[in-house]
């Protein structure tokens, strides 16, 4: 038998580096959180701030967040559980609730710094990528205002593929037009063909006001109306079709405008105080019982 190299010898383990916790668990890129909160060093305390998106089994949550030393700090949270106040109660991941939470996100952040007057964003849904230039700089809001500049975030995917028509950049598109400088292009939004270099914001806007949910409520209609009556249990009883989605997606827009701030819930009172816990017992009276079994 050759002559075979122990590597892994004792040497090396006492000179193995542990990963980080979180990258051991598979829940931080850190190449691209360093990117993301890397500040110049010319912009010395000036925060880097990123919209977070993250999906949960049945929710979508935003928030406005920058680091520190210390640990990182919330400036500002949405989420999708929030959406029934503003009329809308099923659906809440899909992309049409995550364009919704993007939009609250940044009317609630634009309001709590006082810019929601100034930058107003998109109210009418285009799909469109909206930027303008001002001295060689480009921003992704329609107007730059002359003494206050628009707030800027990095979207923060975490460790989500960022493929063609992710529900994370509909919640982007909706803090964009919620009046956030977002940078990005529309070449991840759904309607890009990579093949012919064109971009349909017709369907992009077609996604935002959930025209997909719809066609698909209708052809399970047509094909199987025991599985549609299963599957989409929940917009039934909230008595909602196909044709009443795009209304319904508008309504939403429009209240979330009227009024983007938290409303804290209610505290918990129904406190049932006739509970007590038992009174523990003493050795002999457990070594009864051992004995009367």
């Amino acid at each position: 038998m050759p002559f075979v190299k122990v590597v892994k010898n004792k040497a090396y383990f006492k000179t193995f580096q542990v990963k980080f916790r979180r990258r051991r668990e598979g829940r931080t890129d850190y190449r691209q959180r360093h990117k993301l909160i890397t500040q110049d060093k010319n912009k010395y305390q000036s925060p880097k701030y990123r919209l977070v998106v993250r999906f949960t089994n049945r929710y979508v949550i935003c928030q406005i967040i920058y680091a520190e030393i210390i640990g990182d700090k919330v400036l500002c949270t949405a989420t999708s559980k929030e959406l029934p106040r503003y009329g809308l109660s099923v659906g809440l991941k899909n992309y049409a609730a995550a364009y919704c939470t993007g939009l609250l996100v940044a009317r609630r952040l634009l309001e709590k710094l006082g810019l929601d007057e100034t930058y107003s964003g998109v109210e009418e849904v285009t799909g469109e990528v909206v930027s303008t230039e001002v001295n060689g700089r480009t921003y992704f809001v329609e107007e730059v205002d002359d003494e206050k500049r628009p707030f800027r975030a990095l979207l923060d995917v975490g460790i989500k593929n960022t493929t063609t028509g992710a529900k994370v950049f509909g919640a982007m598109k909706g803090a964009s037009d919620g009046g956030l400088d977002i940078p990005h292009s529309n070449k991840r939004f759904p309607g890009y063909s990579r093949d012919t270099k064109q971009f349909d914001a017709e369907m992009h806007k077609g996604r935002i006001m959930g025209e997909h949910v719809a066609d698909y409520m209708r052809e399970m209609e047509e094909d199987d109306e025991e599985n549609y009556q299963k599957h989409f249990a929940a917009y039934l009883a909230a008595d909602l079709e196909a044709d009443d989605l795009e209304e319904l997606y508008e309504k939403v827009h429009s209240a979330i405008r009227e009024d983007p701030t938290h409303k804290a819930a209610p505290k918990f009172t129904a406190i049932d105080k006739a509970f007590k816990h038992p009174v523990k017992k003493t050795y002999e009276q457990r070594k009864a019982d051992s004995l009367a079994k």
